[in-house]
């Protein structure tokens, strides 16, 4: 029995941190597509900086999108995940995981699953469901329910990432990254799944970003480097491609974290699709805090 609860107690918190990663990355990353064609794109018409302002506006503007895309995470974990969000309040969508590789994906498999689930995101919490093998773990429950709140309280300084990452999953944020860098440079035009897109790219290093080589105003780079700080980003190398519309479709990250390297690519679609997710009935679902208290302690060593 305390070998079941220790397992079940491990997968759950793995879940927990592979879940926000989709925020980390969408969120921080942006987002794109296709929309209504307005005369006249920002890019290629006005230097870099200028026609980021002006993209950082439009993506801002819409609250909506379907999007794709894959994050690598050095040995902790890969994934692959597809499924649409809404961040007019929050956080809020539905979205299909699968994990192909790395420590974390591994220990999932091992708790009886196929390495896939779904998650449903919303203002203040989440819900991961993983399938039969994590039912059988749980009481036949398909639904573990996380609240950010509670992570934050129960992981420290993970816990607090967390909850950052999914509460500032804004589409314009990629872009901000962009204009923090202090050497946003166009690189060309290229064509993206089909669209014609302007391609840009640019380096923040951590420790020498400073509002004098920034484009974003004091408050707005305080904010951003305390997510990076918090995420033990030490640098970040990020690329966006912009449609017509002046809206992203593409971008990519890499950069070094305390636990290794990461890099992530993101697609993304139909700013503005109607994004309607309903909680897990309450009879299906089991809090992830009463897992801990019946395994004793978050690792479930106890």
């Amino acid at each position: 029995m305390r070998t079941t609860t220790a397992r079940r107690m491990g997968t759950a918190l793995a879940v927990a941190a592979a879940l926000t990663s989709m925020a980390a990355c969408s969120g921080s990353g942006g987002a794109g597509g296709s929309g209504k064609a307005e005369a006249g794109s920002a890019a290629g018409k006005a230097s870099p900086v200028a026609a980021l302002k002006q993209v950082q506006q439009k993506t801002g503007g819409i609250r909506s999108a379907k999007v794709d895309g894959t994050i690598e995470m050095g040995d902790t974990v890969s994934m692959k995940q597809s499924g649409a969000i809404d961040w007019a309040d929050g956080l809020t969508g539905e979205m299909s995981i699968t994990y192909t590789g790395g420590a974390m994906g591994e220990a999932l498999k091992k708790s009886g699953g196929d390495g896939s689930m779904k998650a449903r995101y919303f203002k203040d919490e989440y819900y991961a469901n993983m399938g039969a093998a994590m039912a059988a773990n749980t009481g036949g429950k398909n639904w573990i329910q996380y609240s950010y709140k509670d992570l934050a309280e129960l992981g420290g300084a993970s816990g607090e990432v967390m909850q950052d990452q999914a509460r500032n999953s804004t589409p314009e944020q990629g872009v901000k990254a962009l204009l923090a860098s202090g050497d946003v440079k166009k690189v060309g035009q290229e064509d993206i799944r089909g669209v014609s897109a302007t391609h840009y790219s640019g380096t923040v290093d951590v420790a020498e970003l400073t509002a004098k080589n920034s484009e974003l105003d004091e408050k707005q780079l305080a904010e951003f480097k305390e997510q990076l700080a918090l995420a033990g980003v030490t640098t970040q190398t990020v690329d966006i491609w912009v449609d017509e519309n002046d809206l992203l479709v593409k971008k990519a990250e890499r950069g070094e974290m305390k636990t290794g390297a990461f890099n992530s690519t993101f697609f993304y679609s139909d700013y503005g699709t109607q994004v309607s997710v309903e909680k897990p009935a309450a009879s299906d679902t089991v809090n992830f805090t009463e897992l801990l208290k019946q395994g004793g302690t978050p690792g479930g060593t106890s």
